[in-house]
């Protein structure tokens, strides 16, 4: 989309903390992002960079307490979703925005059949009766590929293959037509073949339904053949977003250097080994005060130790409608 146009999701500013027995987690520390109609996000980041957080987050799947949103606006539809109430938000989750997750073997329910989940969120959310509620079902079932689809509405999810449960998962997230899916990680827990069946799945469908996506992954592989625009996270932050073309050819941030580095090569042609990133992530015991890849990076100087870097725009467009990157050391090698 244009700049300037009107994102269907526009988050500015989120924080969220976990308060525990041994102090308080600052797990998302001022993310800010937006997702235009029909764009697919990516967003990357190691284990705990605060990727899945932030996007339960957003639409209260956290536990409160121990889970504590301090503070930010989450903008859908007009509304800001941290300041809806509690049936409000239910209404929001399925017939807005659609959740895959990243577990197809536990999200779904053992005890009901597979039609009963997929026709709750349409009777629920879409008034439709039992019956109209079934023939969706099925036409759910075969959008998403599974054969027999009438047939199969009334299996259990231990009758489906890994891959066919992740696919009746995402015809849940579809059932209401959301104006956002948001995937946490859908192909982790499958193998390479069933994982590639799946991201064709959802170019399939995003081109048929021209719904906006979010996707959450660690693999930038994935990223590259899916994305428009991807977010990279790190330490609960965002530490650098660009269009996707944009950040594999001309990365900013030491971390999404480092990352790009890890990607192993398919044709053997990459000269120097594969390497791995030094280092812990770090412990988010506090708000941040200094940036918080300073540990780990190369480039690290005094600067980062004393002051939290924020996200400045590289081409001129406004943050967050172009390249940006939240890194003293690139901030002050551009203006030398």
């Amino acid at each position: 989309m244009a700049d300037g146009a009107t994102p269907v999701l526009d988050v500015r500013g989120l924080k969220t903390v976990f308060r525990t027995r041994g102090g308080e987690v600052h797990a998302v520390n001022g993310v800010s992002f937006h997702l235009d109609p029909g764009e697919l996000l990516g967003v990357v980041g190691e284990s705990g960079s605060g990727k899945s957080v932030t996007m339960m987050s957003l639409i209260g799947l956290l536990p409160s307490p121990p889970a504590d949103v301090r503070g930010g606006t989450v903008m859908l539809g007009g509304r800001d979703l941290l300041r809806i109430g509690a049936d409000d938000l239910r209404d929001v989750r399925g017939a807005k925005v659609g959740f895959v997750f990243q577990d197809p073997m536990t999200s779904l329910n053992p005890v009901f059949t597979v039609g009963n989940q997929i026709m709750e969120p349409l009777i629920r959310h879409m008034g439709m009766t039992k019956q109209q509620a079934e023939v969706r079902a099925a036409e759910l079932l075969s959008l998403v590929g599974i054969p027999d689809a009438k047939k199969r509405l009334k299996s259990y999810p231990h009758q489906f293959s890994g891959g066919m449960r992740q696919r009746v998962m995402i015809a849940i997230a579809l059932a209401c037509d959301p104006d956002v899916l948001i995937a946490d990680e859908p192909t982790t827990a499958l193998d390479v073949t069933i994982q590639a069946q799946i991201l064709e799945l959802v170019k399939d469908l995003r081109q048929k339904l021209g719904m906006a996506i979010v996707w959450i992954t660690h693999d930038l592989g994935v990223i590259a053949g899916i994305a428009d625009r991807v977010m990279v996270m790190y330490g609960g932050q965002v530490v650098e977003q660009a269009p996707v073309r944009e950040l594999f050819s001309n990365p900013q941030h030491p971390y999404t250097r480092a990352l790009l580095k890890t990607i192993p090569s398919l044709t053997g042609a990459r000269e120097d080994r594969l390497q791995v990133i030094q280092g812990q992530p770090p412990i988010l015991a506090g708000e941040p005060t200094a940036c918080p890849f300073r540990a780990r990076c190369a480039h690290v100087f005094d600067r980062c130790h004393a002051e939290n870097p924020q996200r400045r725009a590289l081409d001129g467009r406004p943050v967050g409608r172009g390249h940006d990157v939240a890194c003293h050391w690139t901030a002050e090698a551009r203006d030398a």
